[in-house]
């Protein structure tokens, strides 16, 4: 049972109001307090001194998952098959390009490109396909989570840096933040021990940082990790973003139990009301990134708007594709005119950005019943 008085979270929010920083103990405070309009409205006034309150950004992308082969073994993942499973596939370049078209006619600015770990992919497959993308096509390749590259550095036995260097000169302009899930090791050794540690995915983004790449920040919580491990997440998060500003955004969700199991299911019940407070924390915690990205492809459209009540400032990608939450049985898509509508129901102008964060278009105010 908790010892936390009722009202002890609201000494920390005037703290924070006052212009504190929050800690790890205040920040364990606010998610035991379970006080979510408290924390949420802390949440926006914070949100709102850094970017402007009458605004929610969202950008056209589409997330292609180039392969679904992987060997890493991801308890939590339903998306992967190992190789030579008949189920896998590697996407080819008319394909990909195909779907880059496609984009591009909806009015798109980047390709999301990210896959399994697949053995037989070297770097020399990555440096074909990135220069061939931008030798034919004017978009954004946001591509390649840490994890990934670091497998393809282990696979084409170069170190870190050369690889990075080499898919900067082929086209790769920003790196997502995938794989992160929880950044504590403890975590990771039960969910995604064959994937990078806490300090190996750390490493990857701090090289990419002082190479002048922007990358984001994601955590996934709802496995087996604590109220603690959240808070460890968002510590060493915040602490990189100190040394090197390179995370632009921050965007996190629930695990996704469907189609696939954490050691037999042995995950927890996280409800719409965990998920706002979640992030409602995450954006008083990581005050050096500017940008919080609404989930709603995981947590659906209606949470996802209540997320802008609660620090978020931007509504993600409408998700012309996305494969991997889908396979395990969640399945929100939205277009652009619903986004639109969906934003402006709130009050605020919808704008359309790229990846990072420039104002690509200012939609007009949907007609209500077209």
């Amino acid at each position: 049972m908790s010892t936390i008085t009722p009202v002890l979270h609201l000494e920390v929010i005037e703290c924070l109001d006052a212009g504190d920083r929050l800690d790890d103990e205040g920040a364990r405070v606010l998610l035991e307090s379970r006080d979510v309009v408290a924390v949420a409205a802390a949440a926006r006034r914070a949100r709102d001194r850094v970017t402007d309150p009458d605004v929610v950004t969202f950008v056209i992308d589409r997330n292609v998952n180039y392969t679904n082969f992987c060997v890493t073994d991801c308890d939590f993942c339903a998306f992967y098959r190992h190789p030579h499973d008949p189920a896998g596939y590697v996407l080819s370049k008319p394909v990909i390009f195909r779907k880059i078209e496609e984009t591009l006619d909806l009015g798109g600015t980047a390709l999301l490109l990210q896959g399994g770990h697949h053995p037989n992919l070297r770097i020399d497959w990555y440096e074909d396909l990135f220069t061939d993308i931008k030798r034919r096509y004017p978009v954004h390749l946001h591509a390649l989570s840490p994890s990934e590259v670091l497998h393809i550095a282990h696979y084409s036995k170069l170190d870190l840096g050369e690889v990075l260097d080499r898919l900067i000169a082929a086209g790769l302009d920003s790196i997502p933040g995938g794989g992160a899930e929880i950044l504590v090791d403890r975590v990771r050794d039960i969910i995604a021990p064959r994937k990078t540690t806490t300090a190996e995915w750390l490493g990857v983004m701090r090289e990419a940082h002082l190479r002048g790449l922007q990358t984001s920040a994601t955590m996934m919580y709802g496995t087996v990790d604590t109220v603690d491990d959240r808070i460890e997440h968002l510590r060493v998060l915040r602490d990189l973003q100190d040394d090197t500003g390179g995370f632009r955004a921050f965007a996190c969700w629930s695990y996704q139990p469907g189609g696939c199991s954490v050691r037999g299911d042995d995950h927890m019940n996280m409800t719409a009301a965990d998920y706002l407070m979640t992030t409602a924390v995450a954006r008083l915690y990581l005050d050096n990134i500017d940008h919080l990205q609404s989930s709603w492809v995981t947590q659906g459209l209606r949470v996802g708007i209540l997320a802008l009540e609660a620090g978020c400032d931007d509504m993600g990608s409408i998700m012309i594709e996305e494969n991997v939450v889908r396979a395990a049985g969640t399945a929100f898509a939205l277009d652009t005119p619903r986004m639109v509508a969906a934003i402006e129901a709130t009050g605020r102008r919808a704008v359309q950005r790229d990846t990072l964060y420039r104002t690509v278009h200012r939609p007009a105010t949907p007609v209500p019943g077209t």
